[in-house]
């Protein structure tokens, strides 16, 4: 899996779990990521999902996976 191939697969996921879990605790934004990087077969660090976890709880909207786990 090339690197723009694992960022479009996890913004998928992202784009599942901000839809479902507006206004979810970080614990359960944080077990969907997971669940949804397991279904479509990425591998996602701790920090990653924490990271991405943080920014949709805070957000509220569309979320830019590729700008959260790069760090701008």
């Amino acid at each position: 899996m090339t690197d723009q191939d694992r960022i479009e697969a996890i913004q998928a996921v992202v784009d599942r779990v901000t839809s479902w879990q507006d206004g979810a605790t970080e614990g359960t934004v944080a077990e969907e990521l997971r669940r949804g990087a397991q279904e479509v077969g990425v591998d996602m660090s701790d920090d990653e999902i924490r990271k991405l976890a943080d920014v949709i709880e805070d957000r509220h909207s569309a979320v830019d996976a590729a700008e959260v786990l790069s760090g701008t």
